[in-house]
């Protein structure tokens, strides 16, 4: 979602009156609500900032990425709330109602806070709310990635992404074949909210397979969006920007490919490079 804005445009000596494309960013306050007992409950468990659109795959990712719910099929519904809203005419609330609360712990999952739309985990209220979510690592024998493949990450996203050839202000996460073709794409002004929104899309209409697919984003790769792709097992990601240290740790340690710094020439394999294929 964008909008013009009026801005002037200095270029040189020479000043001209334009528009521009704006990528659109509004919170979004996401509520769960389960069964405790004989009694309905809904508590509020998160707020992002993100790019409208796409809101309820945002919330189905949010939730399993999180590891709230096990499996997508816990979602019986959700549903956009509150009234129409801001300069933008779009709702700003949204609920999910599960059906499984056997492992639900509110206390420990609530994330009541504003998470800012360039980080999802700084607004943890410990160390502890950052743990490791996933205990069991993916097996090495997959996927094979072409090395030409990987190459073609940026021009991948680039052609797909709608949003960004307007704005220029926006991320992308990508899920994408072994063959080089584009599963799925979401975008949103935050790197873990396009990540959260293409893993929902991916489980509610059941295309992720990992043993032929990875993941590829837009921006750097750190901690956060590394631990939501082991949440669906996927076993390469690629990125066009720079790997934080502890993102490539936390690959090292669930045998996950981490690739950085993809341009049409040149990659950096940060480890497990046995899933690249090079053709001598």
């Amino acid at each position: 979602m964008d909008i013009k804005y009026n801005i002037t445009k200095l270029k040189g000596s020479k000043k001209e009156e334009a528009q521009d494309h704006i990528s659109v960013e509004e919170p979004l306050e996401m509520s769960l609500k389960f069964k405790k007992g004989i009694n309905w409950n809904i508590e509020n468990i998160s707020i992002t900032m993100r790019t409208p659109g796409n809101d309820e795959d945002l919330i189905s990712g949010f939730l399993y990425n999180e590891r709230i719910i096990e499996n997508i099929n816990e979602i019986e519904k959700v549903e956009k709330k509150g009234e129409i809203v801001g300069n933008y005419n779009i709702q700003n609330k949204i609920e999910a109602t599960i059906n499984n609360t056997n492992n639900l712990d509110i206390g420990k999952i609530k994330r009541n806070f504003v998470t800012n739309s360039s980080c999802g985990v700084c607004g943890k209220t410990s160390l502890d709310s950052i743990e490791v979510i996933k205990t069991k690592k993916i097996a090495l024998s997959f996927p094979k990635i072409d090395y030409n493949i990987i190459l073609k990450t940026p021009e991948f996203l680039r052609s797909n992404q709608s949003e960004f050839s307007k704005t220029g202000g926006i991320h992308a996460s990508a899920l994408i074949n072994t063959k080089g073709q584009v599963i799925a794409i979401r975008e949103d002004v935050g790197r873990h909210n396009a990540l959260d929104k293409l893993i929902g899309h991916a489980l509610k209409n059941k295309i992720i397979k990992p043993e032929n697919q990875f993941i590829a984003c837009s921006g750097r790769l750190n901690f956060e969006l590394v631990q939501k792709a082991l949440m669906s097992d996927i076993g390469l990601m690629a990125g066009v920007g720079a790997p934080t240290s502890l993102a490539i740790d936390l690959a090292k340690r669930f045998n996950m490919t981490l690739v950085g710094f993809v341009k049409s020439d040149s990659i950096n394999i940060y480890c497990n490079k046995n899933r690249i294929l090079i053709k001598n």
